[in-house]
């Protein structure tokens, strides 16, 4: 499995941005898919998830409102839709895919997930 996020850019706060994970159709089709972030110094924190198939997404609570995953058949992607983005949002943005098999309340951390793309940089500025 290949992933290839891309994307990322500088935006001021208040400002929208998108990023994608690029992979077969067939990866999202049947893995569960996860949207991670990390800030210098900080550690790798979960941002959002599409269940395999596309069955449901789920957020994390800082994001909720503002982030939205949309899958795009077209391009074979998932993307991760960014608005009203705040300072604090500036990291290293990772898709990860991993098992279908796992259970919804492992998906909020990095172990469930088996593959990983290598990340693009999301810079908003105050």
């Amino acid at each position: 499995v290949q992933l290839q996020a891309s994307g990322g850019g500088s935006v001021q706060a208040g400002g929208s941005l998108t990023v994608s994970c690029a992979a077969s159709r067939s990866t999202f089709s049947d893995y569960n898919m996860g949207w991670f972030r990390q800030a210098p110094g900080k550690e790798r924190e979960f941002v959002g998830g599409r269940r395999w198939g596309g069955r449901a997404t789920y957020y994390t609570d800082s994001v909720k409102g503002r982030f939205t995953i949309v899958t795009n058949n077209a391009k074979d992607t998932v993307d991760l839709q960014m608005n009203s983005l705040k300072p604090e949002d500036t990291a290293v943005y990772y898709c990860a895919v991993g098992s279908k098999s796992k259970i919804l309340s492992s998906l909020y951390t990095p172990g469930a997930y088996d593959y990983w793309g290598p990340g693009t940089l999301v810079t908003v500025s105050s």
